[in-house]
C-alpha cells in the first residue's frame, strides 16, 4: 500500500520521489490522479510539475502543493483559498484592455500603445491620465535637456565673455573659438534637438503646421547659417564680414533655443503629470487586499484581484471598504467624503450598500461583495474622469481655427521681416535679417495656444471628481457655465427619497387597517419609494395584507389589482376618474394633507372610495441652502414633479423655488425642457429616475443624481455622487471657474503673440537701437507655456463650497 503521508524536510519541501497528495479539493484543476508517478499538478496554472526537480513546494493544511515556478508559488501562498475553492474558475475574466494613447495637441489621434502622433510628431500620452511605469518622454527630454544645457553654458561664456570682461575669444583666437562653438553646437542640434526636427518635419509632411514647424525652421536656419558663415565666409560680401574676415555666427543662439525649449517641455510634461493626481488619488483609495471570510469561518487577507462577487469580507475599524458590497452584519459609520464631497459620515447597518474606497469608522462590518474589479463605482469614476480629461470643449474650436492660419502667417511675417531688414537695414543687413526672422519664428511658437484649453479641462475634471462631481465630457462642463434655468425633480432630488407613511383616513364605514391593508397589498410588488413607505407602515402596525392579483401599474396615476376577489385601486384623482370612482367627498381632506406637503393617494375597492393614505418625504437638510446658492449663481430653479400641485407648492414655498410644474408625466418633463429651450433658455435638468432620462438627454446639460437609476446616469453629462443639490452648486462653480480659466489662458496666449511678434521683428530698433535676441525669444516662448500651465493648475485649488 502506498503511503500518502507527505514527507518533507524542515523547509517544508517534499522529499524528492515522495508521492505526496498534491491536490486539494475543489481547486478547479485535474485531480492528483491525472498526474503520473513522480508528477503533480500546479494548483495555480494547472501545469504538470515533475517532482524532484527542485521546483517550489508549499505545505497548506497538511497537504503539499507543487508549483511550476516561484510566481505560481507566491500567488498561491498569498491566497490558497482562491485556488482551492474553485473561485479562480468562477471569477469573470477581465475584458481584454490596453491603455489607449492620444496626442495632447491632436486628441483625435488614438492608438493602443505609446508612439508618436502622425500629425505633429509629439509623443502620445496615456488617455487614462496615469501611465503604466515611468514617463519615458519625460526621462528622454530631461536627458536631452542636460546635454543641451551642458553645451549652452560654455557657448555663452565664449560669446558673452568679452562683454563681461573675460577675453576668452582673444585667448583662443577667433578661428579656434568659432570651431569650438561648432563642435559644441553640433551634437545638440543633430542629436538633442532631433525630436523637434522630427515633429517639425512630420507637421510639414502632413500639412499640419504647428509650433514644431516654427522651431524646426528657426533652429535650423540659425545653425545652417552659422555653419556656412564659419566654414565658407567667402560666400558672403566683404562688407558683411567682421575684422579678420570672419562672419558673425549664431551657434549659441541655436543651442540656447533648444535648451530653453527643453526647459519648457520638461516643465510642461511634469505639469501634465500633475493633472493625473486626481486619478491617482482615486486609485489610492482602493486597498490592495481584502479580509475574506471563508464558508468554514476562516479569515485571511487576500489580494483584491482575487475577490469575486458573493465573497464575504470583514472590514475592520479604520480600513477602506475594498469593493462595492452589501452590509450583512455589524454597524458602523462610513466616511464617503472622498467620493461624494460630503463631510459627514453615513451610518451603515445590515442591508445598506457600501462603496469601495470609502473609509470605515470605529465599527466592524461584514459585507458581501456585489461589484468587483472594473464594475465598482470607483473604477467607473476613474474611467469617466479619464475620458472627460481627453474630451474637447467647444471653446477649443476657436484655438484650433486660429492655429490653422497662425503658423503660415508667422512664416510669412518672418520672411517679410527678413526681406525688410535685408533691403532697408543697417550693415550688416543680412545678419540683422537673420536675427529678426529667427526671433519671429521662435517667439511665435503657438504652444501656449495649444495648451490653453486642454490643461484647464484636465485639471477641472480631476478637481470635480474630488468633490463628487463627475464630468462626462468637456462640452457638458462648458455648457453648465452658460445654463440659466435648472429643472429639478422633487422625490430623491429635493427630498430624501425615503418617504414614510404619516396618515390613514377611512371613509364609508371602512376601518383604517382595512384601508391600509388594501393599499399595502397593491404596493407589495413595487420598488417605488412611496410603495415602500406604505408597505412599511402596514408592517409597523402588525398588518398582514392579502396577496393582490391582476396587478397593473398605470403610469403617472397609480396601481390597480384584485384584493380578496374585488377590484382595488390606489392612486391619484386621475386614476379614480378613470376607474369610475367618485372622490369628490374626499377632496377636502386630501387638500388639507397636501397643504402640509404630504403626498396623498386614494384607496378604492369595487365602486367604493374607502379612504386616503398620506406619505411625507422629508426635504434634505442641505436643499434650502443649496437653492439659495443656485439663485446667487444666477439660476432660475423650477420644480417638475408628478406629485399633486398642492403638495408640490407647499414644498416649493418652503424652499423658495421659482416655478412649479406638478402632476406631470415623464413625457411632460421632456416637453417642459423643449418649451423652455424654445423660449431661449439654457436648461439643465436634474433627476434620478428612469422617467427622467428623456428630459436629461434633451436638456443642454443633464445632471444625474448618483443615487439614481443607471439609465439616468447614462443620459446625463454630469453625475453627482452626493445625490443632492449641493453637488449642482459645486458643478456650477466648477464650470464657471473652468471657463474663466480657459479665457485667461487664451488671452495670455493671444496677447503674448500679438505683442511678441512685432518686437521680435525689430519694431523697437529705431527707438532702442537693439534687436531681440533669438535666445531671449526662446526664453519668452517657454515662459508663455509655463504661465498657461501654471494658471490651469490653479483649478486644483478651486473653492467649490461656501
Amino acid at each position: 500500500m502506498t503511503d500518502k503521508t507527505p514527507k518533507s524536510d524542515d523547509s517544508g519541501r517534499a522529499e524528492p520521489g515522495s508521492e505526496a497528495h498534491v491536490h486539494g479539493p475543489g481547486c478547479g484543476h485535474a485531480d492528483a490522479g491525472t498526474a503520473g508517478a513522480g508528477q503533480a499538478i500546479d494548483p495555480v496554472c494547472g501545469m504538470t510539475v515533475q517532482l524532484g526537480k527542485g521546483k517550489p513546494t508549499l505545505v497548506y493544511k497538511g497537504t503539499d502543493y507543487h508549483f511550476c515556478g516561484g510566481k505560481c508559488h507566491d500567488r498561491f501562498e498569498a491566497d490558497p483559498y482562491f485556488y482551492l475553492s474553485g473561485n479562480k474558475a468562477r471569477k469573470k475574466a477581465p475584458a481584454a484592455r490596453s491603455t489607449k494613447y492620444t496626442c495632447p495637441m491632436d486628441p483625435e489621434i488614438v492608438q493602443d500603445g505609446p508612439g508618436t502622433c502622425p500629425i505633429c510628431g509629439m509623443a502620445l500620452e496615456p488617455m487614462g491620465g496615469v501611465a503604466e511605469g515611468p514617463n519615458t518622454e519625460l526621462l528622454d527630454f530631461t536627458r536631452r535637456l542636460w546635454v543641451s544645457a551642458g553645451a549652452a553654458i560654455p557657448l555663452l561664456i565664449l560669446t558673452m565673455g568679452p562683454m563681461l570682461g573675460l577675453p576668452v575669444r582673444e585667448w583662443l583666437g577667433e578661428r579656434t573659438a568659432v570651431i569650438l562653438e561648432f563642435l559644441l553646437a553640433t551634437p545638440v542640434v543633430l542629436w538633442a534637438a532631433r525630436p523637434f526636427f522630427h515633429r517639425g518635419w512630420t507637421s510639414v509632411r502632413t500639412r499640419h503646421p504647428n509650433m514644431w514647424t516654427l522651431i524646426m525652421i528657426g533652429v535650423g536656419t540659425a545653425y545652417l547659417y552659422s555653419v556656412v558663415a564659419a566654414f565658407l565666409p567667402g560666400l558672403f560680401p566683404a562688407g558683411m564680414r567682421m575684422h579678420g574676415g570672419h562672419m558673425p555666427v549664431y551657434f549659441e543662439a541655436s543651442v540656447v533655443i533648444v535648451a530653453l525649449v527643453f526647459v519648457g517641455q520638461v516643465l510642461e510634461l511634469r505639469a501634465r503629470e500633475r493633472t493625473g493626481d486626481a486619478i491617482r488619488a482615486l486609485l489610492d483609495l482602493k486597498p490592495k487586499t481584502a479580509r475574506r471570510i471563508t464558508p468554514d469561518g476562516d479569515e485571511c487577507d487576500a489580494p483584491l484581484d482575487n475577490i469575486i462577487e458573493g465573497d464575504r469580507l470583514r472590514v475592520r475599524p479604520g480600513e477602506s471598504v475594498p469593493v462595492d458590497a452589501t452590509v450583512i452584519e455589524g454597524r458602523s459609520s462610513v466616511d464617503e467624503s472622498m467620493l461624494t464631497g460630503e463631510p459627514l459620515p453615513v451610518e451603515k447597518t445590515g442591508g445598506d450598500q457600501v462603496t469601495g474606497g470609502t473609509l470605515n469608522g470605529s465599527g466592524t462590518l461584514v459585507i458581501e461583495a456585489r461589484q468587483v474589479g472594473d464594475e465598482t463605482t470607483l473604477a467607473r469614476i476613474v474611467a469617466m474622469v479619464s475620458s472627460a480629461q481627453r474630451s474637447r470643449a467647444p471653446i477649443q474650436g476657436l484655438a484650433d481655427r486660429v492655429a490653422g492660419w497662425f503658423v503660415p502667417a508667422v512664416v510669412f511675417t518672418a520672411a517679410l521681416a527678413f526681406v525688410i531688414w535685408l533691403v532697408f537695414g543697417p550693415d550688416p543687413s543680412f545678419v540683422f535679417a537673420i536675427v529678426a526672422a529667427v526671433s519671429v519664428l521662435i517667439i511665435a511658437c503657438p504652444c501656449a495656444l495649444g495648451l490653453a484649453t486642454p490643461m484647464s479641462i484636465m485639471t477641472a475634471t480631476g478637481r470635480g471628481a474630488q468633490a463628487g462631481v463627475l464630468i462626462k465630457d468637456a462640452e457638458a462642463l462648458e455648457r453648465m457655465a452658460r445654463v440659466d434655468t435648472l429643472i429639478v425633480d422633487k422625490t430623491g432630488t429635493l427630498t430624501e427619497g425615503r418617504p414614510k407613511l404619516t396618515d390613514v383616513v377611512a371613509f364609508a364605514g371602512a376601518g383604517e387597517d382595512e384601508v391600509l391593508a388594501i393599499a399595502a397589498s397593491l404596493e407589495a410588488g413595487s420598488e417605488h419609494p412611496l410603495a415602500e413607505a406604505i408597505v412599511g407602515g402596514a408592517v409597523a402596525r402588525g398588518l398582514k395584507p392579502p396577496k393582490a392579483g391582476d396587478f397593473d401599474a398605470v403610469t403617472g396615476k397609480g396601481v390597480t389589482g384584485t384584493v380578496d376577489g374585488a377590484k382595488a385601486s390606489l392612486g391619484n384623482a386621475a386614476l379614480m376618474q378613470s376607474v369610475g370612482i367618485d372622490h369628490a367627498g374626499a377632496d377636502e381632506a386630501a387638500d388639507r394633507l397636501r397643504a402640509d406637503g404630504k403626498t396623498v393617494m386614494y384607496v378604492a375597492s369595487g365602486t367604493r372610495l374607502l379612504g386616503l393614505v398620506a406619505v411625507a418625504d422629508p426635504v434634505k437638510a442641505s436643499t434650502s441652502d443649496a437653492i439659495k446658492a443656485l439663485h446667487a449663481l444666477g439660476l432660475r430653479v423650477i420644480m417638475a414633479t408628478g406629485d399633486n400641485e398642492l403638495t408640490a407648492r407647499a414644498v416649493a414655498g418652503r424652499l423658495g423655488i421659482d416655478e412649479v410644474h406638478a402632476g406631470i408625466l415623464p413625457e411632460d418633463k421632456k416637453a417642459l425642457v423643449d418649451r423652455l429651450q424654445a423660449e431661449g433658455r439654457k436648461v439643465a435638468m436634474a433627476g434620478d429616475g428612469v422617467n427622467d432620462a428623456p428630459a436629461l438627454a434633451a436638456a443642454e446639460v443633464g445632471i444625474a443624481m448618483g443615487t439614481g437609476a443607471d439609465v439616468a446616469v447614462e443620459s446625463a453629462g454630469i453625475t453627482l455622487l452626493s445625490g443632492d443639490l449641493t453637488g449642482i452648486v459645486r458643478a456650477r462653480r466648477l464650470s464657471k471657474a473652468t471657463l474663466r480659466n480657459i479665457r485667461q489662458n487664451l488671452f495670455f496666449a493671444f496677447a503674448y503673440n500679438a505683442a511678441g511678434i512685432p518686437v521680435a521683428a525689430g519694431i523697437l530698433y529705431p527707438i532702442t537701437g537693439t534687436m531681440l535676441s533669438p535666445m531671449i525669444a526662446a526664453a519668452a516662448m517657454s515662459l508663455s507655456s509655463v504661465s498657461v500651465i501654471s494658471n490651469a493648475l490653479r483649478l486644483r485649488a478651486a473653492k467649490l463650497d461656501g
